[in-house]
């Protein structure tokens, strides 16, 4: 592959992450993401544990973790952590899944899962919506879950309150542009 398609794509992927933190960071998304004010609830009942991490891919075809997978027994109810519509319910490849969709661009998909809902379902925060079932990546005894914001995959963990807004810090001296140190006079 060439070295300036290689640079394009990395571009392209700093570009959609930059907007994705504008659109994360700005007063109106802000107001529209559970995570920024009313939080998702846990969507299985005991204590909270992340089995594995999301992981953001560098490029839309790259590797990653594009969810948290969550410790559940099979067998395990599963509530919807937030009010939403089904979108879809079926078998992907060898995994049974379903999806919410939340308004305001926000997707969730819960997966390996298996539901009597249909698409078009009215789900509430805190409704049944299925049971942990096995399949697909994740282990047996966990829950994949998946949430896009405007068909971006961002961490979950931010939906349910659990990470903690970047802090960005000084890392250098300022410098002018005649290289000097800022403050100072040449």
């Amino acid at each position: 592959m060439p070295f300036t398609s290689v640079r394009r794509r990395g571009l392209r992927a700093i570009v959609r992450a930059g907007l994705l933190m504008v659109l994360l960071l700005s007063p109106a998304a802000a107001s529209a993401i559970p995570g920024e004010g009313a939080e998702w609830q846990w969507p299985v009942s005991g204590t909270r544990e992340v089995v594995e991490a999301f992981r953001a891919p560098a490029h839309d075809y790259g590797p990653g973790h594009r969810g948290i997978d969550i410790a559940a027994n099979v067998g395990s109810t599963v509530q919807a952590p937030a009010d939403g519509v089904v979108a879809f319910r079926g078998v992907v490849v060898d995994r049974p899944l379903l999806t919410i969709d939340h308004g305001a661009g926000i997707v969730s998909t819960f997966e390996p899962m298996s539901s009597d809902l249909s698409p078009g379902a009215v789900v509430l925060a805190g409704d049944d919506i299925g049971a942990v079932a096995t399949g697909g990546h994740a282990a047996a005894g966990t829950l994949h879950i998946g949430v896009r914001v405007d068909g971006v995959y961002v961490n979950p963990m931010l939906m349910f309150g659990d990470v903690p807004r970047a802090v960005l810090l000084p890392c250098c001296d300022a410098v002018t542009p005649g290289g000097e140190p800022a403050g100072t006079s040449p």
